[in-house]
């Protein structure tokens, strides 16, 4: 899961938000330079993303895309699964989107010294073009693909990536809308939100 899924999965947490947030940017031998509490956040990350890697449903969505997206299979689908939370949001929560992403966005300028210097210099690019509410929308959730494939070494990969998603909307959609409370469950029984 990407961004919106893993601060979602954060408990209302700050430090757990935090170190949630910037656990892909940061190196194993980094990780003592955190507070405890953002460290927890950063483990926090990590058993996310294991739990997610082997899940079943996960893997079929994975599956299903490896035929056109080879070795990216897994990373678009983390993407994608930002997309159909924030288009089945209010399964999920009871506050609207653009309020939580808001709220999001003040923990996070807030918080700045407690990020990496290169999401430092991301994050006013990121709260100005409203990243976390973007990926719900076929621009937002286009240009994301597109500069992730400007990183990539094999950006080919990722070529008619959308469209190609649309065409499975309906299976992810279900999978993903399974998935997503055995893994909200998970963080409560596993990760020690309190």
């Amino acid at each position: 899961m990407n961004f919106l899924a893993h601060i979602y999965l954060s408990c209302d947490n700050e430090d757990l938000l935090i170190g949630n947030f910037i656990a892909d940017f940061i190196r194993n031998k980094e990780v003592p330079n955190f507070s405890p509490e953002i460290q927890k956040g950063i483990t926090l990350h990590r058993q996310i993303d294991s739990y997610t890697d082997e899940h079943p449903l996960v893997k079929k969505g994975t599956h299903r895309l490896q035929k056109d997206h080879h070795k990216y299979a897994p990373v678009i689908v983390d993407v994608w699964y930002d997309y159909l939370l924030a288009n089945n949001w209010e399964r999920y929560s009871g506050e609207r989107l653009d309020d939580f992403c808001e709220g999001v966005y003040r923990i996070l300028e807030k918080r700045m010294d407690d990020l990496p210097a290169k999401l430092q210099k991301r994050l006013p690019m990121m709260i100005e073009h409203k990243w976390l509410q973007a990926y719900g929308t076929d621009k937002g959730i286009r240009y994301t693909f597109k500069r992730l494939s400007e990183r990539l070494s094999k950006p080919e990969y990722l070529d008619g990536v959308v469209d190609n998603l649309l065409s499975f909307n309906e299976e992810m959609t279900e999978e993903f809308n399974l998935f997503f409370p055995e893994v909200i469950e998970y963080v409560r029984e596993n990760c020690k939100c309190d």
